[in-house]
């Protein structure tokens, strides 16, 4: 153990200590030399931890929400069709935030703990003429994953603009953006990225860009307009200073940070420890009893799992266990199920040591609670 309890939801995640340290270090300017140096450079890494060569990054102070935002707002205007596949509570939100700037949205749902059919989206991209399609890489609240490969396929095929929402998978589970012609990837500092919360992050495609620079409307968001930042995403990357708003200054320093350390792992051995930390607490998960929400191992999520309560527990009960022990585990959050389950953050700087002492609070959890296997 870490001498305190061990944080294991879906972010907030455990920092690394380095992160931690540039975070503390006292703020400096935002145009400062050297702070415009780190701003540039984390910008530019941003392309290498995306896989996204071509693709526009921004880095702006706020929420995973707030990314979402920012695709919405800059790609879509009234009238527009967008196309959304929910597999939990987080493509629920985002038809919800598309339906705010004026689109007309369509949901396709998947059943709990399942994705919407290739066929599904295919026919619907076929029947209507969408501009934007949305998907959750990995919804929180569920722990599906889906497999964005033919999903980019698919807009690249009908002319759509394609959104992942990668807020639980960016840095986690593997995503080639530019390969497999995703034109926005979005995420947040505080999951799989490792720095604390506070930071909006996304990379915009080439042809994302296009579509929003043939707009017809000014973009209905002050804060999240494009025409705002982008002149200050490519200051900062010719090291020249510039402001719209105040960023981040020492979250900024920790994003730094944590992507030089994530590309010294290098993106293939990070992918693959994800999948490895995955397999493993989900095994852990089998050996209770326990049974996942997602309904096959293909769907399971590599950064986070969602284990039910077996017959006889209560949440409650269990959660209140749970928070006598070493770690600190979350409670489900999809309606209408959210008391049924618990949720298992597995992503960062997870290592084994950290699954196996999670299982063993969660094993002593439910022995409190009378459960035997």
């Amino acid at each position: 153990m870490k001498g305190r309890k061990l944080l294991m939801i879906p972010g907030p995640i455990e920092f690394e200590p380095e992160v931690m340290m540039a975070v503390g270090m006292p703020t400096t300017s935002h145009v400062a030399p050297d702070f415009i140096d780190t701003f540039g450079h984390a910008l530019e890494m941003m392309r290498e931890v995306w896989l996204a060569p071509s693709g526009q990054p921004f880095i702006m102070a706020g929420s995973g929400t707030l990314a979402m935002d920012l695709a919405g707002a800059n790609l879509i205007e009234p009238g527009d069709r967008a196309l959304v596949l929910s597999t939990g509570y987080f493509g629920d939100r985002y038809a919800a935030l598309l339906k705010r700037y004026g689109a007309e949205v369509t949901v396709l749902t998947a059943e709990t703990g399942g994705i919407v059919s290739l066929k599904a989206v295919e026919e619907e991209l076929a029947r209507s003429h969408y501009k934007l399609m949305t998907f959750t890489h990995v919804d929180t609240s569920t722990a599906v994953r889906v497999n964005p490969e033919p999903l980019g396929a698919l807009g690249e095929k009908y002319g759509v603009i394609t959104v992942l929402d990668g807020v639980c998978s960016v840095a986690g589970e593997e995503i080639r953006q530019e390969e497999w012609k995703i034109d926005v990837v979005l995420t947040a500092s505080q999951k799989a990225v490792g720095v604390p919360p506070g930071l909006a992050l996304l990379v915009a495609s080439e042809r994302a860009m296009e579509a929003w620079q043939k707009r017809k409307s000014p973009v209905q968001s002050y804060y999240s307009d494009w025409t705002h930042w982008l002149p200050v995403m490519k200051a900062y990357e010719e090291r020249r200073p510039a402001y719209f708003g105040t960023p981040a200054v020492n979250l900024v320093n920790g994003l730094e940070v944590s992507l030089r350390l994530i590309l010294k792992e290098g993106m293939e051995t990070r992918f693959r420890r994800h999948r490895e930390m995955g397999a493993m607490f989900r095994a852990a998960m089998r050996d209770l009893g326990l049974r996942m929400i997602p309904l096959g191992e293909e769907v399971c999520a590599n950064t986070l799992s969602a284990p039910y309560y077996p017959d006889g527990v209560r949440g409650a009960d269990f959660m209140k266990y749970i928070a006598a022990s070493d770690v600190i585990l979350a409670g489900g959050l999809m309606p209408g199920i959210k008391d049924s389950y618990f949720r298992v953050g597995h992503m960062g700087s997870v290592t084994g040591g950290d699954i196996l002492a999670t299982a063993a609070a969660v094993n002593g959890a439910l022995a409190a609670c009378g459960y035997k296997k």
